[in-house]
């Protein structure tokens, strides 16, 4: 009701899910360093459902259950956004530098845009296209410095087909949520999502953890873990869905080139790093993409004249 009444709500929910991604580059590093990425990604999502189902069974007491093909969809969902990407991303996070990672990850939307128009029939305006340029320009200005041809210069490597399999996955995910929003809301559908994926991830997390590394793991490790299961995925993933939901998988996506955005500047203020004038002129360019890609005009309402006298009387 509140989303109807002051539709700016869905923007900032989507600004904010999509910058706490930025803190999970940090934290899946720190994770990454007792834990294999398989295990970090299980433990991530173990976390999240134990928090997800309860809520779920409260506030959606009412929900219908899924039927026939509809558990297929959470499946996949649970397979490619939850499974395999969250894979992708903490083998990134351990093996691949943040600059190269960032880079692949703030791709995303492009191929989101392709696959909403093809397979959602989506509408995709000049607009759109052009504020999604506008903001892919500002994140790969912020991930390289403006050293472009030193990144191209470091050539293809086999780290780069995790991460190119990452993208795909997100951008699957964002349109099979498309559809599974159509039928359920924002939290079922991040719940069985999450769930599912969880159950997938567990026979090979259970296979490359030890008794050990869970004892010794650091203080840091469980913050960081803890961190990407409460905000990153349960916060986040359902202010995401609500994003796609109300706005469309290709509009919400423009908002996922915030992400290498908060990365920086949250390594200013936790790593140190310095803020160069290239992370401000990156910045302007992700915010002004946002901002003008998504921007709708409001329709104007005419008002019917006044009657004339001669008029009121008539009727």
């Amino acid at each position: 009701m509140m989303i109807k009444r002051h539709p700016w709500i869905i923007y900032v929910m989507l600004a904010l899910a999509t910058s706490s991604w930025g803190s999970a580059f940090i934290a899946g590093n720190y994770a990454t360093r007792d834990f294999e990425p398989i295990t970090v990604a299980f433990l991530r999502f173990f976390f999240a459902a134990i928090i997800l189902i309860p809520i779920m069974l409260i506030k959606e007491k009412k929900h219908r259950r899924p039927k026939g093909k509809e558990w297929l969809l959470f499946v996949s969902l649970g397979l490619t956004g939850i499974a395999l990407y969250n894979i992708c991303f903490f083998i990134a996070a351990k093996e691949a530098p943040i600059v190269k990672s960032s880079l692949f990850i703030a791709s995303n939307p492009v191929l989101i845009i392709l696959l909403s128009a093809l397979f959602l029939k989506e509408k995709i305006t000049v607009r759109n296209i052009f504020g999604l340029c506008l903001a892919l320009t500002g994140a790969a200005i912020i991930i390289t410095e403006g050293q472009f041809i030193h990144v191209f210069r470091a050539g293809f490597q086999p780290i780069d087909i995790v991460l190119l399999v990452a993208v795909v996955c997100w951008a699957l995910y964002s349109v099979l949520g498309k559809v599974a929003l159509q039928r359920f809301s924002s939290l079922v559908s991040t719940t069985y999502a999450i769930v599912f994926g969880t159950i997938i991830l567990f026979p090979f997390a259970l296979a490359e953890t030890s008794t050990s590394q869970i004892i010794h793991a650091t203080p840091l490790t469980w913050a960081s873990i803890l961190h990407m299961s409460i905000v990153v995925s349960v916060i986040s993933f359902i202010m995401y869905y609500q994003g796609i939901r109300t706005i469309g998988a290709a509009k919400a996506s423009i908002f996922i080139n915030l992400m290498p955005l908060s990365a920086v500047i949250l390594a200013i203020f936790l790593l140190g790093e310095p803020l160069l004038p290239v992370h401000i002129l990156g910045a302007i360019f992700v915010l002004s993409g946002v901002t003008y890609g998504t921007w709708t005009k409001r329709k104007k309402v005419t008002v019917a004249p006044e009657p004339s006298e001669k008029e009121a009387n008539a009727i």
